[in-house]
């Protein structure tokens, strides 16, 4: 199979994305969390946190859970996350109902990653990012904080890069995210067999397009949320059905 023509249209609509104006993310499709999760000048700590927070559970619920307890602390700041003890912030997210699924486990993280920006970045969470750093380094200063893995690692810097279009030296080192979306559409294209690894999905994206492996990540996650579903797969809706071998194969 001749995979350069399926590679060069997820590229290519990566690189849409990517040069696109600078826009409002909706991460949680909340008026006001999003608006924190945005100021990257005010409180730049809400995207870290909110990163975090990210695991195992829906990202929408984790997402928003530095709004939650802004809501209950009465403000954001550096300062009033920073007197929090690890009791506080325990208790903060047990009551009056859990905001994760592991409250324990994400309390501690949380606690620990308010900790880490004051201590390591003056509690300046955007100096992880500044003066244009290589993506690797990046990548690093995420997988620094307790609970994030090279997944949340390089989906924060690909955010970073791709939509709030923070400059980086490079970003070869910024790797695809290979979530249950992704996976299934790289096998569904024929990139990959169908029951490919989280590592064999990366390198695979590494092989294709060395540069900036990440530029295929939103393309690839939007086509396995909008059409490429895992029943019923609404390929007649995918701009990818041309090229696409199981959409080919679909009567």
């Amino acid at each position: 199979m001749n995979e350069k023509p399926i590679r060069d249209r997820l590229v290519e609509h990566g690189q849409t994305l990517f040069s696109a104006p600078k826009q409002l993310v909706e991460f949680t499709k909340v008026q006001q969390a999003d608006n924190l999760l945005n100021d990257l000048t005010s409180h730049p700590h809400a995207f870290v946190l909110a990163c975090v927070m990210d695991r195992q559970i829906k990202a929408e619920k984790a997402w928003i859970i530095p709004y939650q307890i802004s809501e209950k602390i009465d403000g954001f700041s550096m300062e009033a996350l920073g007197a929090l003890s690890r009791t506080d912030v325990n208790r903060l997210m047990a009551e009056p109902e859990p905001l994760h699924r592991f409250v324990d486990t994400m309390a501690g993280n949380f606690h620990s990653a308010v900790q880490r920006i004051n201590q390591n970045y003056a509690g300046e969470a955007a100096r992880i990012w500044a003066g244009r750093p290589s993506s690797a380094e990046v990548v690093y200063r995420f997988l620094e904080f307790d609970g994030v893995g090279p997944k949340i690692g390089n989906m924060a810097a690909n955010i970073l890069a791709r939509e709030f279009k923070i400059p980086f030296a490079d970003y070869f080192a910024i790797d695809i995210s290979a979530d249950v979306h992704v996976r299934r559409v790289f096998g569904r294209l024929g990139l990959c067999g169908a029951d490919a690894t989280v590592e064999q999905v990366i390198y695979k994206a590494k092989a294709l397009y060395p540069e900036f492996p990440g530029m295929m990540d939103l393309p690839s996650w939007e086509i396995g949320r909008k059409w490429c579903k895992p029943r019923g797969p609404e390929c007649g809706k995918c701009y990818m059905k041309d090229l696409c071998p199981t959409a080919k194969g679909i009567k």
